[in-house]
């Protein structure tokens, strides 16, 4: 029996993992994660990397970040407390679907989390104040390979639900698409 319905999105293999609970009159039971599950989604790597953000207040933005090859990872990324608006923008050069984006809510109440394939910035806003993210890392996090795209880029035409309120220098600096942009 599965624990999860894994939803398609219009970016090929970006997915959308509603986990699905048990409930009764304690509460609920809920599989987080299942190796042996998602990895017939793609996930086909241990988990190397565990991270997890505390965002305080609503309206603020991180992102839009990856890892270049050959540190490129997938990640599953969850919302453990509050609502935030997760972004998957394509950076799969070969992808019919490159520089298209894909959003999704992603909340306490609604136990969703995108599993975002290698080949894919992240990015997020937060909907509401004190949201707390939880991320799953197929590769380890290398500074070298880090790589960003400006959130605000006319390219991506990125639609954010909220005007930024917070927002790292780093993240404001992050670079825009270019002729010279080196995709993945």
């Amino acid at each position: 029996m599965s624990r999860f319905d894994v939803l398609t999105t219009p970016l090929p293999g970006l997915l959308v993992v509603q986990r699905l609970c048990n409930e009764d009159e304690r509460g609920y039971f809920s599989r987080f994660f299942c190796s042996e599950e998602l990895a017939a989604h793609g996930f086909n790597e241990p988990i190397a990397q565990i991270n997890q953000t505390l965002t305080l207040r609503r309206g603020a933005a991180r992102g839009l970040h990856f890892q270049r090859p050959p540190h490129a990872e997938d990640k599953f990324v969850s919302c453990l407390r509050g609502k935030v608006w997760d972004v998957a923008v394509d950076l799969r050069c070969n992808s019919p679907t490159y520089l298209h984006w894909h959003a999704e809510i992603l909340s306490e109440q609604n136990r969703r989390s995108l599993l975002i394939p290698r080949g894919f910035a992240h990015g997020f806003q937060t909907l509401q104040d004190g949201c707390e993210l939880f991320y799953l890392h197929s590769r380890p996090y290398h500074p070298a390979a880090e790589g960003g795209l400006n959130m605000t880029d006319p390219a991506l035409s990125i639609v954010w639900p909220l005007p930024f309120t917070d927002l790292s220098d780093r993240d404001a600096k992050q670079p825009h698409v270019t002729a010279d942009f080196v995709a993945l």
